[in-house]
């Protein structure tokens, strides 16, 4: 494994978790590529680019009031396999609507693949709920 890909691949998603918790939405959208996909356990179907889950996320905004208040990521494991690599964690979010405030608990993996510029960039988001004890 090499420890070079790994602290890439962290700061990768690093900088998506950090923009995502901050509501820094063009930062946080533009650490996927244009066509990567996202399974999420609160949408019926997979969403198949990042603009079609953007228009989602502006969905959720203008009829919901969704916005993030902050978010902490933990238990992370990075496992790099050539040029793509998985990261998985769970997360602890806080979200805000029209109907309050909440605290969410989940499982996320991205697949994150190097680009031709040596880049890494998220390709797949699969989100799942966690149970807590």
């Amino acid at each position: 494994m090499s420890t070079t890909t790994v602290q890439e691949v962290r700061d990768a998603a690093g900088a998506l978790v950090a923009a995502f918790a901050e509501g820094r939405v063009d930062d946080y959208f533009g650490a996927f590529a244009p066509e990567a996909t996202f399974v999420f356990h609160t949408t019926p179907q997979r969403l198949g680019s990042t603009a079609e889950y953007r228009a989602l996320w502006q969905q959720w905004e203008e009829q919901d009031g969704f916005r993030i208040l902050g978010c902490v990521s933990s238990a992370q494991l990075i496992q790099p396999f050539g040029d793509t690599a998985v990261f998985s964690h769970d997360v602890e979010t806080r979200v805000a609507t029209h109907a309050g405030e909440e605290t969410v608990h989940e499982r996320e993996t991205i697949v994150f693949a190097r680009a031709a510029d040596g880049r890494w960039s998220a390709v797949h988001e699969h989100l799942s709920a966690r149970t807590t004890v």
